[in-house]
């Protein structure tokens, strides 16, 4: 079976860039769910849950349009989640709450969690790639300046590894991609297995 183009449940312009650098055109699809965390749950159920249910809200949303064409399309969903211990750190409401999270982040090792689910016909795949930051500390007047740029709204965690941030990101151990919201290996891995 080959594909030349998948659905991409998320409106990310990051994630379109990564799998177009992967040789990969998708139809942009974004899900809309609800992202908030239940009681107790950890940084890593989190992210995997909410990858699995864009991926299968988007199934839904085709199957009952009853569109064919785009049920021959295998359907790709990801969530990017920044933790501190089991603290999470999703996208900023304001600037006031990206303040606050970068004050947080500043100077500490951090895990930047991605789920990638894909969705063909009957078949469900799911993989979490992990990655380890650590970020140099913040002066007060850094993250003004980086708050001013607007750059951190809609980042998980308030900022961007791939912009004005990565100067502060003084060593990642995993996927540089994972960082960014969709990782290279993990996503090719999930597409060769549901026959991409």
């Amino acid at each position: 079976m080959n594909h030349s183009t998948i659905i991409l449940a998320s409106q990310s312009p990051r994630r379109v860039a990564i799998l177009k650098q992967m040789g990969i055109d998708c139809v942009v699809m974004p899900a809309d769910i609800d992202e908030s965390q239940l009681a107790n749950e950890s940084p890593t159920d989190y992210v995997l849950r909410l990858a699995k249910q864009k991926a299968l809200a988007i199934q839904l949303q085709l199957q009952a349009q009853l569109n064919t064409q785009s049920a021959e399309m295998p359907i790709l969903a990801a969530d990017t989640t920044v933790a501190l211990g089991d603290s999470i750190f999703g996208k900023p409401e304001n600037d006031a709450d990206a303040v606050q999270m970068l004050k947080q982040l500043s100077d500490t090792q951090h895990q930047v969690y991605t789920a990638v689910a894909g969705v063909f016909k009957q078949q469900i795949e799911l993989v979490l790639n992990t990655t380890l930051v650590e970020m140099m500390p913040l002066s007060d007047a850094m993250i003004a300046a980086y708050i001013a740029t607007q750059e951190h709204k809609d980042k998980a965690g308030s900022y961007a590894i791939q912009g004005l941030a990565g100067s502060w990101i003084k060593r990642i151990d995993g996927s540089y991609t994972g960082v960014m919201g969709l990782p290279v290996h993990e996503t090719a891995m999930i597409l060769k297995k549901l026959g991409f």
